[in-house]
């Protein structure tokens, strides 16, 4: 199944096409490269109000060329979480809007646990700007945010104070996820929900290669020791091109443990994680793909 994140005012996909999609972030548009888009796009003439925009570099990587009435940072909405905006390197810019379309059925999920008068402990490992992790708070659920980068866990923190939620439960640890799931295991520690969004490729602090299509299936075994005895969902999100979600979905199913292996304990979604485009009725943008087993009790 495929999952769309439809419900954004502050957000959308204006058109897309030539390798670019063109994005409307609150007030601010935004031109930047995206590999899924091969058609030409429909509506030529609105490129130009763009008011910046990511060329890529024949030589690798690229740069942000500001054009017009470009603020350095901005806040947007999504229902009541709020979010800070910032084009950095490689064309991002702190948010990843498609995610939406997840923080709907976890938020769900988690109120409704919380409205049976049970606490809910969430770790959110690769965490970034912290979009799961507000969302996830929002909800009533006391959370575990976990990154190796100071600067995104910091903005994360911001995110949660910016949607009102300084006051809430949240851990932010700086700290490689990998080492922090071993300690996690030896210390005895249990969460109701897990999620992650790894990267393709990395480097560990001390040199460590990371490589999902080597190290995935190991590592997702090893986060399922952290589930507590009635989980209520396991997210595997990826960006890996060429990675289908039968396949993270069919990593999921191999660990789960044996308690909640049975008939009747849960079931396990995947597919597309999409965007719709404003100027194309009824097309949608793939953003990566996503896996999760869900609680049915």
């Amino acid at each position: 199944m495929n999952i769309i994140a439809d419900l954004w005012k502050d957000y959308e996909i204006l058109d897309a096409g030539n390798g670019m999609k063109l994005e409307r972030w609150k007030n601010v548009i935004l031109s930047r490269p995206d590999p899924q888009v091969i058609w030409k796009p429909v509506k030529p003439e609105i490129w130009a109000k763009a008011n910046a925009k990511y060329n890529r570099s024949k030589t690798g990587g690229g740069a942000w060329e500001f054009c017009k009435n470009m603020p350095s940072k901005w806040t947007i909405e999504y229902d009541n979480l709020k979010f800070y905006i910032e084009p950095t390197g490689f064309k991002h810019t702190g948010l990843f809007p498609e995610q939406a379309a997840n923080w709907e059925w976890m938020r769900q999920m988690i109120s409704e646990r919380r409205a049976k008068g049970k606490p809910v402990k969430v770790l959110n490992l690769f965490g970034y700007t912290g979009g799961a992790t507000v969302a996830a708070s929002s909800a009533g659920a006391e959370v575990c945010h976990v990154d190796a980068s100071k600067g995104m866990v910091q903005r994360a923190r911001e995110n949660a104070e910016l949607s009102g939620l300084g006051g809430n439960v949240i851990r932010y640890i700086v700290d490689d996820a990998f080492k922090f799931v071993a300690r996690e295991i030896r210390r005895g520690n249990k969460y109701d929900a897990l999620l992650m969004d790894p990267p393709s490729y990395g480097r560990g602090p001390g040199g460590e290669v990371w490589k999902l299509e080597d190290n995935l299936h190991d590592f997702v075994g090893e986060c399922m020791q952290l589930l507590s005895d009635e989980p209520l969902f396991f997210l595997l999100n990826s960006y890996t091109t060429g990675f289908s979600s039968t396949v993270t979905a069919n990593i999921i199913r191999m660990h789960l443990p044996a308690h909640i292996r049975g008939d009747g304990k849960g079931h396990i979604d995947h597919g597309d994680v999409l965007l719709p485009i404003s100027s194309m009725n009824g097309t949608y943008l793939p953003c990566g793909s996503f896996a999760a087993w869900k609680a049915d009790f």
